[in-house]
């Protein structure tokens, strides 16, 4: 499907939703429809940015543009993150294509960031600005024999280009140049960027055919999803979206590739999301399960379990990509997005306890048995460890799922103990794990069970509530359909209440009073539509889905964490994990529950 569009910044500003991704298995680029490049950490997605003009509209950026007005169309390659943006003038039109290269097998040793130019017909002058900035040391360029080099703290970079390509300006800061197309003709620009390694100087040529080595990359791994099903290329661009976030190196999942993007604008909830949270990647190894990947989901569940298991008696909510403990949330000093700060890096949720992320453990562990794959003895003895502990922590208070500085007994993590209770209970009886506790699980499991009824019940509104103790309301328990939590109808009776005051139309806040500090959540609109397929109204989902995919459909398969409902922007990090995972799930709740 094919986007046409005029770009325009505002103060300096591109629109959130007119940002395109493309990634390597280690790091992801923003793309803005006008060309520029506006977002990348180097090597990795946790780097320092190299980019940073989403943050500050006189940061560093990497822009190819047309000298005159242009308008676009824009898509990514069928079943493929190779993106390809048609750049349309008075004079003429071009083609860039966009690619973080991988090569034969995998992964390089370097980042190389590729931007094929090609004349489609007439002419089209380029302006092309190369401006990295370093966060974490000055920028040194030096002459070298065999190539020009920016030095920008520990990396080595230099810019790629032919004779074609004119350098206007080269200093330590930034490089210009321009390229007039041709009809027919084309070049290929590059920034490679090794750290702490030799940098590989490859031919022009080389750079250029791997553009399409990648694009046969991507396509061979979405061949091996099976999905046969309704919003079938739906489900494709979005698990292809959901593959920027898997950190190769570790198996990690990052909740997203950005930093410090606003869920207001001008609010001050700018957070860092560059992490792996054990709950985003238990939702992303169930969605990828269910999808017909297979190694992402492996390698993922086997970096939970080491991550977890090295952590000492309790696990965290969330890790490094390389399961490291989170670096201290700071504040960095830039003017923010749209001038929404403060802009954040790290993350404090590192220090919270989350008690729903023991369901989020044992439901993904309990789904990778039921698909046929094997515990090893130490996850298995961990899902035992973990399972005791939840008879002894779920009476306490918590953040709940949305990481709240109030503390309460949220309803949503007292459902996560009784699932995680729940599915021991199950892998017990199934062999997967050691049935010395069996009994104790499943006795404690209805205890909690009963807990909720009767302090969580609110029978003036008929739904559960947000916690103990309140009339407000939480989305998340939406996603108690999939779990088999419900009793007398209440979960039915609690999507009403919902949908009557945190629903705009198909979307979602995420709690009482949300509407006041952010946009509408991603992925409790497509918890909407899974409550409805799960509980038996499987047209009315179908007919919400499509509803649904209107607002989400503005940004090239890249999803945000939410939009504001009045204007249809994006808000939030991006491409955002848990709202690419809940559209996957909605998408599967559909054919699941048809059949």
């Amino acid at each position: 499907m094919l986007h046409h569009l005029v770009p325009e910044r505002t103060h300096g500003f591109l629109p959130l939703e007119q940002y395109a991704a493309i990634g390597d298995g280690r790091s992801v680029a923003l793309i803005g429809a006008d060309g520029s490049i506006d977002w990348w950490c180097a090597p990795e997605m946790d780097s320092p940015p190299l980019f940073n003009r989403m943050h500050d509209r006189d940061g560093g950026r990497f822009s190819i543009t047309p000298a005159e007005p242009f308008k676009i169309e824009r898509r990514y390659r069928e079943n493929s993150n190779v993106l390809e943006t048609t750049f349309i003038t008075e004079k003429g039109c071009a083609r860039v294509t966009e690619s973080l290269n991988s090569g034969v097998s995998g992964r390089l040793p370097w980042c190389e960031l590729a931007r094929r130019i090609e004349g489609l017909s007439g002419s089209v002058e380029f302006q092309i600005r190369l401006n990295p900035i370093c966060a974490r040391g000055e920028v040194i360029r030096a002459d070298h024999p065999n190539a020009k080099i920016r030095y920008i703290g520990d990396l080595t970079t230099t810019f790629c280009h032919d004779d074609q390509v004119e350098i206007t300006l080269d200093t330590d800061d930034h490089t210009e140049a321009t390229y007039v197309t041709t009809e027919g003709q084309g070049t290929c620009i590059a920034l490679l960027v090794a750290d702490r390694a030799p940098l590989a100087i490859p031919r022009q040529s080389d750079i250029d055919a791997r553009i399409d080595l990648s694009d046969e990359e991507w396509k061979r791994w979405a061949a091996q999803l099976t999905y046969d099903g309704p919003f079938a290329s739906d489900l494709f661009r979005c698990a292809l979206s959901l593959k920027f976030l898997l950190f190769s190196e570790t198996g990690a999942i990052a909740a997203a590739a950005t930093a410090g993007l606003p869920e207001r604008i001008g609010g001050d909830k700018n957070y860092d999301y560059r992490f792996a949270w054990v709950r985003d990647a238990a939702y992303t190894i169930k969605a990828l399960l269910r999808a017909g990947a297979l190694s992402e989901p492996i390698a993922a569940f086997g970096w939970l379990v080491r991550a977890i298991e090295a952590d000492g008696p309790e696990p965290k909510v969330v890790y490094t990509l390389r399961g490291n403990e989170v670096p201290d949330e700071e504040v960095i000093q830039v003017p923010g997005y749209l001038d929404s700060s403060p802009v954040r890096r790290g993350n404090r949720a590192k220090q919270q306890l989350q008690l729903s992320c023991y369901g989020d453990f044992l439901e993904t562990a309990s789904l990778f048995a039921k698909m046929g794959h094997v515990l090893d003895p130490a996850a298995s003895k961990l899902l035992a460890r973990l399972a005791d502990q939840v008879i002894s922590r779920w009476r306490l208070k918590d953040s709940g799922i949305w990481e709240l500085d109030d503390q309460q007994h949220y309803t949503f993590s007292k459902i996560g103990c009784w699932l995680a209770l729940d599915r021991a209970v199950r892998l017990a009886d199934e062999g997967h794990i050691e049935g010395r506790r069996r009994d104790a699980w499943s006795n404690e499991r209805d205890l909690i069970r009963d807990w909720i009824d009767e302090n969580c019940w609110l029978a003036e509104k008929q739904a559960y509530s947000f916690y103990a103790g309140t009339d407000r309301l939480d989305a998340s328990l939406l996603l108690a359909t999939r779990f088999g939590f419900d009793r007398d109808d209440r979960l039915r009776l609690t999507r009403q209440a919902i949908e009557r005051e945190l629903a705009v139309g198909p979307l979602v806040y995420r709690y009482s009073g949300a509407a006041q500090e952010e946009g509408a959540f991603v992925a409790c609109s497509c918890w909407l539509v899974e409550a409805y397929a799960f509980l038996g109204e499987v047209d009315r989902a179908e007919q919400m889905l499509g509803e649904l995919l209107e607002p989400l459909g503005n940004n090239f398969g890249i999803l945000n964490e939410q939009i504001d409902p009045a204007t249809g922007a994006g808000l939030g990090n991006m491409p955002q994990g848990l709202s690419h995972l809940a559209l996957l799930h909605a998408i599967f709740s559909i054919q699941e529950n048809r059949t």
